[in-house]
């Protein structure tokens, strides 16, 4: 969310942003609604001011002036009451547009609609050579009987898996590598709850643009989170944190669900696109401040790319469209991977810069050094994402004989095994 004085001061930046973005809202609208809650506050304090004044003039005044008084004062209830129930409707719309507003993207990012307007801006590695036909990753899991597709899905329907055996073993060493990692560099790793109250999907800038997208169990009020970060925001929302304890930094830890509305074709077979899946989410609470800000963003991707080249896998940075980052990102890279059955790379990480954007919806603040209070900067991005770069490893390491060589980096993890 923006800065309402911001909006109103900026207002052809921010239809700039609203146009780069692709979002439908009026600014116009936006900038009238909050003209009339601005009003109405006023007439609102106006009206108060009157009847404290005329409180204070009954307890001096004679019978005669007190009957005035009695009859101006209910006149005076009858329009504070009126003028409440209207700033209540004119905040609320406010409010509504407010949601919709996105921050305005960093002058690097590549104008255009999707991602067809993503520019590469490197790669790292080679893509593997096989002296053989390689399989995908469902043929290889089902030749060793390292997953159940079609009885997964007898139990929870289209896009639902389960792993076995060293599979699942492979699984577990990719989020212990991640983990390990991120302590290395300060992190805290923290197990985050997967069911979430609305508050904390709006306060990330989930609602109320993805609710769709978004498994909600009505009964509870609750819904299941898509990653970690919605639960790590909301863990620190509505509070003013000391700026010696900055930054916060989280490895976050949480099963995600996503609805996946849409998507089709192969990119969704197997693991690709499922429903359900395991994350270590990288998240950095900042001070506001656009180059401390920056510096933890070039942190996180290095700490993606880091995890990556440890397990030797082909992969391309993209700067991010302005249509394809999403309504509050101030910059966002995508990582994509290699995948040698699609003969092309898949989104596996997204690093993101937010800026204050997410700190005013979920009233995340900090007290600064001079003790004036601040809305903080949220960054995060993507340590390890499975079951999508766990199809990753097992396509690229694949053998002649259907075997997997184990990433170096993994081998600690699963008894120094170098195949599976």
């Amino acid at each position: 969310m923006l800065d309402r004085r911001f909006i109103r001061e900026n207002p052809d930046a921010v239809k700039a942003a609203v146009r780069a973005k692709g979002i439908d809202l009026d600014v116009d609208e936006l900038l009238q609604a909050d003209k009339t809650v601005r009003n109405l506050q006023h007439e609102l304090d106006d009206a108060q001011a009157r009847r404290k004044s005329s409180a204070k003039q009954f307890a001096r005044a004679d019978e005669a002036r007190r009957g005035e008084l009695r009859a101006e004062h209910e006149e005076l209830e009858g329009r504070l009451r009126q003028l409440r129930d209207e700033l209540a409707e004119a905040s609320a719309q406010l409010q509504e547009l407010m949601l919709r507003t996105p921050t305005i993207p960093w002058q690097g990012s590549p104008v255009g609609p999707d991602e067809s307007a993503n520019v590469t801006i490197r790669t790292w590695g080679r893509r593997p050579e096989f002296g053989f036909e390689p399989l995908d990753h469902v043929e290889l899991l089902e030749k060793r009987e390292w997953a159940e597709f079609a009885r997964a899905r007898k139990v929870a329907g289209e896009r639902a898996y389960a792993l076995r055996d060293d599979a699942v073993l492979l699984e577990r060493a990719l989020h212990s590598y991640a983990i390990d990692v991120l302590r290395t560099r300060d992190f805290t790793v923290i197990s985050v709850p997967a069911l979430v109250k609305e508050e904390p999907l709006i306060g990330t800038g989930q609602f109320p643009g993805h609710r769709e997208e978004t498994y909600a169990i009505p009964a509870d009020g609750l819904y299941l989170a898509g990653t970690a970060e919605v639960a790590l925001v909301g863990l620190h929302s509505g509070e003013i944190l000391d700026a010696k304890r900055l930054p916060v930094r989280y490895a976050g830890i949480s099963p995600c669900f996503r609805r996946e509305i849409g998507s089709a074709g192969r990119d969704v077979r197997g693991l690709l696109r499922v429903h359900q899946f395991e994350k270590v989410e990288q998240f950095v609470i900042c001070a506001a401040d656009a180059a401390e800000s920056d510096r933890w963003h070039a942190e996180l991707l290095s700490t993606a790319e880091q995890l990556l080249q440890g397990l030797g896998l082909h992969y391309e940075v993209v700067e991010t469209s302005t249509g394809d980052m999403g309504i509050g990102k101030f910059r966002m890279n995508d990582i994509n991977t290699w995948f040698p059955s699609l003969n092309r790379f898949r989104e596996t990480h997204s690093c993101s810069s937010l800026h204050d954007w997410q700190a005013r919806r979920a009233n995340l603040r900090y007290r600064d050094a001079d003790g004036t209070v601040r809305f903080a900067h949220t960054l995060n991005n993507t340590a390890i994402a499975t079951p999508r770069l766990l199809a990753a490893v097992i396509e690229n390491g694949q053998t002649a004989a259907g075997e997997v060589r184990v990433p170096g980096e993994l081998r600690p993890y699963l008894g120094q095994r170098e195949l599976l």
